[in-house]
């Protein structure tokens, strides 16, 4: 599943091709036809994510929510678009380019109100600059409870748009065993995890990609081959189970947590 970085380049991406633009809104799949019959011609006037969900807003009235969930798909082109195919959920096309949506968990027309509602149960998400960006608010939650650091950092209603990779990496960044209840963690070191999380998410924005590796344990530092890997990034810990540490040497393990593969070091991340 696509993690924020992903959904606020997405933003970007629409903003910066139909913004500003009268918008022709098809659905050549059919599942989204009624709204988009309402939207065509209207003019884009905002785009938005917050974790991992993405708003196209219109008119200032209307908006379509948009979450990808494992299987959604965002292809961009320039125009004229080619004919379309019936998977293709959403299209948006202006005389300069078009973009179809294909396979999300969710695309459909909302009002104000409910969007405002999907905010309203998400966390703070570290790439936003508003209230919905609210460190402590994360703190507060993370610190009365008995469950994982590494869990509760997947809880979208804890903290929005940190996903598989972010996770097991700012851990291992910040030394912290992922099996370390919320309620034992510092003040200062969320205060790490979170301005970490920012920049880290922040760069991940600008490359549309994840690299979370220091300067010192690039590839063309420490002399080894670069990561090959279909997600793309130099990481330390995600998706290395039983690779050697770049810091220390020993076994990076892996197990379940959360429904998702967590992956760690154990001599680097001690209890």
């Amino acid at each position: 599943m696509p993690e924020g970085h992903t959904i606020h380049r997405l933003a970007q991406d629409y903003a910066s091709r139909f913004a500003g633009t009268a918008v022709h809104v098809t659905s050549p799949q059919g599942k989204f036809s009624d709204a988009a019959a309402l939207l065509d011609g209207a003019e884009l006037t905002h785009t938005e994510a917050h974790g991992k969900h993405l708003f196209l807003g219109f008119r200032d009235t209307d908006w379509i929510h948009i979450h990808l969930g494992l299987f959604g798909k965002v292809n961009f082109g320039d125009a004229p678009a080619p004919p379309a195919t019936d998977t293709v959920r959403l299209r948006l096309a202006n005389a300069t380019a078009y973009v179809d949506l294909r396979g999300p968990t969710t695309c459909a027309l909302i009002t104000h109100t409910e969007k405002q509602a999907i905010h309203d149960r998400l966390g703070p998400d570290p790439l936003r600059a508003d209230t919905d960006a609210d460190p402590h608010l994360a703190y507060r939650r993370i610190s009365r409870s008995r469950t994982t650091i590494a869990a509760l950092l997947m809880d979208q209603k804890v903290i929005a748009g940190v996903g598989n990779v972010y996770r097991a990496e700012v851990l291992f960044r910040h030394r912290i065993d992922p099996y370390r209840a919320g309620k034992d963690i510092a003040p200062a070191q969320w205060d790490a995890i979170w301005t970490d999380l920012v920049e880290l998410m922040r760069e991940g924005v600008r490359n549309n990609r994840i690299d979370t590796v220091r300067p010192e344990h690039t590839p063309e530092a420490m002399g080894r081959p670069p990561r090959v890997d279909d997600h793309g990034g130099e990481v330390y810990v995600y998706r290395r189970a039983n690779l050697p540490c770049h810091i220390c040497g020993g076994e990076i393990r892996t197990a379940d947590l959360a429904a998702r593969n967590l992956f760690w070091c154990p001599n680097c991340q001690t209890p």
